[in-house]
């Protein structure tokens, strides 16, 4: 049985969906390697605008799968997938909607923050619980965390262990929106769906100059801004969409 399993509900969308039931969908090797598979397929097929990432109806991922831990030397994880599958997930170009149903904990927490977009069922519930272990998030918990809800939020949840369940979530700002768990996939793809009808080029430099311009200086992240709208403005896209506002027409846009 595969543990990510892919889906195409549309030609622009697909869907990578944790499935290890048994395990609460704890991330072991495997499901790294075919994670890391997924995204690099999204990557490469010009015709996926959008990655859609979930787990099942009562977890979304609980963390990684602890009996891996075991025994585990220091350079063991280092050398493993693990690291080769979070360098993908940091680079990818397309936007992700993580769409949340129950626990979001450690990695399974990491893997949501690294979404663009999060759409969590009222069951969600987030942790960075690493700490109870005497380890600490090593896949991007303290620093998109702390990114996403400032540092005090941050070292509350990561120092103490604490859950974070779906409306403190969204008054926090880890999530985007929260939907009735039956309504969570279909609110995800419903956006999906939406951004996926936009320009990919304007959807993607919109992605890289965000992420890249909270990283530096306000003047240099505007700069990136001018450069990449300037190069927008020179694209068949835009022409399409300038033309499209004019003409009172939906825009079909190419991605060139």
């Amino acid at each position: 049985m595969s543990e990510v399993v892919l889906e195409r509900p549309s030609s622009s969308v697909m869907v990578a969906r944790i499935n290890r039931p048994s395990a609460r969908n704890a991330m072991n090797l495997p499901t790294r390697a075919q994670l890391l598979q997924a995204y690099c397929e999204a990557d490469k097929d010009p015709e996926i605008r959008v990655l859609v990432l979930t787990g099942g109806e009562d977890v979304f991922v609980a963390g990684a799968d602890v009996k891996e831990f075991d025994g585990l030397g220091p350079m063991g994880e280092m050398l493993s997938k693990s690291q080769e599958m979070w360098r993908t997930v940091n680079s990818f170009r397309k936007p992700v909607i993580a769409a949340v149903s129950g626990a979001a904990i450690g990695g399974g927490c990491e893997l949501a923050l690294s979404a663009d977009l999060i759409i969590a069922g009222e069951s969600a519930k987030f942790g960075q619980l690493e700490i109870r272990l005497g380890l600490m998030p090593g896949a991007g918990g303290t620093q998109r965390l702390v990114r996403t809800v400032g540092k005090y939020q941050a070292m509350r949840m990561s120092l103490l262990g604490e859950i974070v369940h779906a409306d403190e979530a969204l008054r926090m700002g880890i999530v985007s929106e929260v939907v009735p768990d039956d309504k969570v996939m279909e609110r995800a793809l419903e956006i999906a769906e939406r951004i996926a009808s936009m320009s990919a080029l304007a959807v993607m430099q919109i992605k890289e100059v965000m992420l890249a311009g909270m990283d530096v200086s306000l003047d240099t992240a505007l700069t990136l801004e001018r450069k990449a709208f300037q190069l927008l403005f020179s694209t068949e896209d835009a022409q399409e969409g300038v033309r499209a506002f004019i003409e009172k027409r939906k825009p079909e846009f190419k991605g060139k």
